[in-house]
């Protein structure tokens, strides 16, 4: 394989030729621009993620590349730490962080969250429909696929009332964030992304050592938890914590929603369908998880030296896990090309993950995305992209993958109709 540009914008628009060319030539692949191992079969990364002995997930938070002086700096003056609690967390303490997340967006929780997640979608469709009317065209990656999950998840975790700031704010704080650590800033962008970071971490602070939470929020939770020599968790680990869960709980399913919008409003016979039939819907969504997951990669550091494809590896060597290389392994689902929403393995999948690092939002993610379409087809069956001449652009991370906006409009009535 020759190098490969993972923040090249024509390999972000079309990724699926690197990914058959890095499963068949060369699964185990040095990139040295990064300094990065990329695993791209499905049985490798799988076996991976289950063994976190001999691979770590220390390096799942790191930044992509160094931080200049005056963006440390910035990160300092707010105290910015992200001490291990969720993701990057291989030790004892992971399995109680763990408790506390399943507890709020387990599946259990998650069903019981299913009529606020319908009125918050209601809500949303009512200031989608709003814009239609005023301007002809909406972008639903700025409004519906952004606002319904960060909604909803500020409600399911009790912080709905600490969200002053606004949810133009939290997205912004998110999307800096998620720059910031997982793509390519040149030194001025850099140091501004950090301004946001930090201005988001620090209102992180304010929240954790505010008294009194109730019990059923994650503050609460946070609050009453110890870890496992007894102690109480510290502000920084609180704060690790909250600054995880509020980008990762919903940035990705934004992404994740802009990119199944685009795709089933491209195709007019499937989005009438998903209106006359809403049950069509979660077998499709699964299919596109599969194909075209928003979170396409993530990272784990070799514990010891090891042995991959025939392939030596040193010891503390950076992996990345191909994991939307390994949905359309073609010696795990057959024609994987095609969108087959009734393959009987459609939810094997690890664009979640598997094992103890596992997704702990991935029910709410599937509720998220069912209801959503489904509503949204009942609700504007005409709906249609604005525009399909051209290729959207696209956010193109080391690890999330979604087109940046999703303009749509209503298709004009047939003679005859209102």
């Amino acid at each position: 394989m020759s190098t490969v540009d993972l923040f090249d914008q024509g390999y972000v628009l079309d990724p699926f030729p690197v990914w058959d060319g890095l499963r068949e030539n060369a699964p185990v692949h040095y990139e040295p621009d990064t300094g990065l191992w990329l695993v791209s079969r499905y049985d490798d990364v799988r076996a991976i993620l289950l063994d976190t002995d001999t691979f770590l997930p220390d390096n799942a938070m790191d930044a992509i590349g160094r931080f200049s002086v005056p963006t440390l700096r910035v990160l300092a003056r707010a105290r910015f730490a992200l001490p291990p609690t969720l993701a990057s967390n291989g030790g004892e303490s992971h399995a109680g962080y763990r408790r506390i997340m399943t507890g709020l967006l387990g599946a259990r929780a998650v069903t019981a969250a299913v009529p606020m997640i319908e009125r918050v979608t209601g809500e949303c469709l009512d200031q989608l429909e709003e814009r239609l009317d005023a301007d002809g065209v909406c972008d639903l990656a700025t409004t519906l696929a952004r606002d319904v999950p960060l909604r909803v998840l500020l409600r399911i975790l009790g912080l709905e009332q600490a969200a002053d700031v606004g949810i133009d704010t939290l997205a912004r704080w998110s999307d800096a964030s998620l720059e910031l650590f997982w793509g390519r800033p040149d030194a001025g962008r850099q140091r501004e992304l950090a301004g946001e970071a930090a201005d988001f971490y620090s209102w992180l602070r304010e929240l954790v050592t505010e008294p009194g939470p109730a019990a059923d929020t994650l503050l609460g939770a946070l609050a009453a938890h110890r870890l496992p020599d007894g102690e109480p968790l510290g502000v920084a680990e609180s704060a690790a914590v909250l600054y995880f869960m509020l980008i990762a709980g919903q940035a990705t399913t934004r992404q994740m929603m802009s990119i199944m919008y685009r795709r089933a409003l491209g195709e007019p016979a499937l989005w009438r369908r998903f209106a006359e039939e809403p049950g069509s819907v979660e077998p499709w969504t699964e299919e596109m998880l599969r194909r075209e997951p928003p979170i396409t990669t993530w990272r784990r550091v070799t514990g010891r030296p090891v042995t991959l494809r025939g392939v030596d590896i040193p010891a503390g060597a950076p992996l990345l896990l191909m994991l939307a290389s390994t949905g359309s392994d073609p010696d795990v689902f057959e024609n994987p090309e095609q969108l087959c929403p009734h393959r009987s393995n459609r939810r094997s999948h690890l664009s979640f993950g598997v094992g103890r690092h596992r997704c702990s939002g991935a029910e709410l993610a599937r509720m998220e995305a069912g209801v959503m379409l489904r509503m949204t087809a009942a609700r504007l069956p005409g709906l249609r992209l604005a525009d399909t001449s051209t290729a959207p652009e696209m956010l193109g991370l080391l690890s999330f993958r979604a087109p940046l906006s999703v303009l749509v409009e209503r298709a004009a009535p047939h003679p005859g109709e209102g």
